[in-house]
């Protein structure tokens, strides 16, 4: 960023300048009295043989999710020295950043990662400012998610802003990059899904039409095939597992993007990368790392991942689940969204990894509730940082705008040869009515239970000996039971434990 402190201390002098030449402008027939040279771009743009390699998007939150997390990390394992920047304004479209451009308009968020991997953000920044803070190597364009497959809307907007930054570049040898982002989770609700009959197959093969047009629009150099990495990875035990909300990359979808976006840019296969974000398994960073190296090859089409389906088995360990937002405590797996398609991956509390075990919910909550106990006697053990959340729902009235009538979760990656146990824990201190809360287990067997969560601090219920569909799923559905007493029906769920026969 001190390119553009030079940039604005030139500014300064060239005013001064002008306030001078504007004194003594009558005495002299000559525009620049003072002989004043053009602006050398060389002193401020960064040295192109610093040995630095130099990467800039110009986005929104998905190149912040491919570019702002694991990237730097897996350039520096290979012995790389980069810098990233991402003009970032949450949801810009190509459309959005001709505008500015056309306006000159100091509205993005510079959000620069260092040599030193620190990133710092700059507010109220002009495009053309960033372009010039560094001598890039490489420059990346994309569209909006629920455009990135409307090539009209490509065709419409991204000449104009190609041409603004080819003005402004520093480095005559940059390259030019078309990050492919990737479809919606199937079960996504963003409104933009309706663009491709919320349908992710759909969505997918427009994406993929469209990066495969985009050499035809504008000089592009090189295409990144985030989408194809994803869409391969949903092929995989992880299934759609790869976004937090149904259109923004959770961790897994994050680390598989950098993956192809390392791979692409220095050539060198992801792989076997040591490298990957805390908390991730093995297994889970082998699927990242192939589909993007799949995709890299295959950029255009997707190629399934037969070896990685999972590897079902026995629980040696119980497999503990904490609903809830607040610091994440070891040994247990943490769910902190409550919406639909919010995925984790599990392991079991000595940290083993299944293979494809997962919890995905796929009817919401309505929030999170943060009356629980601190202090709890149950089989589950809890710390505070469990019990003190729960989701909850509300099946009689509406709160928050919305009445819940049930809520749902899938545990995934099951071995069908076996059967399960779960036991459920919910607590909504400080009251006394009766909140009863009926969990159902369905697997090709089931089972229900009710919990009365009002000021519980002690009691859990179990379903018993549920046998996996054929699938390897068991659907888990929570809604008050027929004692609840509550004029909103609200209905609680702290934590789970999962445990094999």
């Amino acid at each position: 960023m001190n390119k553009l402190f030079k940039t604005l201390a030139k500014c300064k002098l060239s005013l001064l300048a002008l306030a001078v030449a504007l004194i003594v402008g009558s005495c002299t027939k000559d525009n620049n009295p003072f002989d004043l040279k053009d602006a050398d771009k060389s002193q401020y743009g960064g040295n192109s043989n610093d040995g630095v390699i130099k990467i800039l998007a110009i986005g929104n939150s998905f190149s912040e999710d491919a570019l702002e997390a694991n990237l730097y990390e897996l350039a520096k394992e290979k012995g790389k020295t980069v810098i990233i920047g991402n003009m970032y304004i949450g949801g810009a479209s190509l459309a959005e950043h001709k505008k500015n451009t056309d306006n000159k308009a100091s509205v993005y968020n510079y959000r620069k990662i260092g040599k030193d991997g620190v990133k710092r953000i700059y507010n109220a920044i002009r495009m053309d400012m960033a372009i010039e803070d560094e001598h890039w190597d490489y420059i990346s364009f994309q569209q909006v998610s629920q455009n990135s497959g409307q090539l009209e809307t490509v065709q419409a907007s991204l000449p104009a802003v190609y041409n603004y930054v080819k003005s402004k570049v520093t480095n005559p040898n940059v390259k030019y990059v078309y990050h492919q982002t990737w479809a919606y989770a199937q079960s996504s609700t963003h409104e933009g899904f309706a663009n491709y009959g919320n349908n992710q197959t759909t969505m997918y093969n427009a994406i993929v039409n469209v990066s495969q047009k985009a050499k035809d629009i504008v000089p592009i150099n090189i295409i990144v095939p985030a989408g194809t990495a994803i869409q391969n990875g949903r092929t995989s035990a992880m299934e759609d597992g790869f976004t937090r909300d149904g259109y923004h990359l959770n961790d897994l979808g994050k680390y598989t993007a950098a993956c192809t976006w390392f791979e692409t840019l220095f050539g060198q296969s992801a792989v076997g990368l040591q490298y990957k974000p805390a908390g991730m398994g093995n297994f889970e960073a082998a699927v990242a790392q192939n589909a993007a190296h799949r995709a890299v090859l295959k950029p255009f089409e997707i190629t399934a991942m037969p070896d990685f389906l999972g590897e079902p088995g026995p629980l040696t360990a119980p497999v503990q689940i904490d609903f809830g937002d607040l610091t994440a405590s070891p040994n247990w797996n943490q769910v902190r969204t409550v919406t639909a398609g919010t995925r984790i991956n599990l392991k079991d509390s000595q940290g083993k990894e299944y293979g494809g075990l997962a919890l995905t919910i796929t009817e919401r909550f309505n929030a999170i509730n943060t009356d629980g106990p601190a202090v709890t006697n149950t089989p589950f053990n809890m710390p505070e940082n469990v019990s003190r959340r729960s989701f909850f729902g509300n099946s009689k009235a509406a709160f928050n705008s919305i009445i819940v009538a049930q809520s749902t979760f899938v545990l995934s990656g099951l071995d069908q040869s076996r059967t399960y146990n779960i036991c459920f824990f919910g607590a909504r201190g400080g009251v006394s009515d009766n909140r009863e809360t009926k969990f159902t287990a369905i697997g090709t067997n089931q089972a229900e239970a009710n919990l009365n969560t009002s000021s519980n601090t002690a009691n859990t219920v179990c379903v018993n000996a549920i046998k996996p569909d054929t699938n390897g799923k068991i659907t888990v559905k929570v809604t008050s039971g027929a004692n609840n007493n509550n004029g909103s029906g609200f209905y609680y769920l702290t934590s789970a434990v999962l445990t094999s026969n």
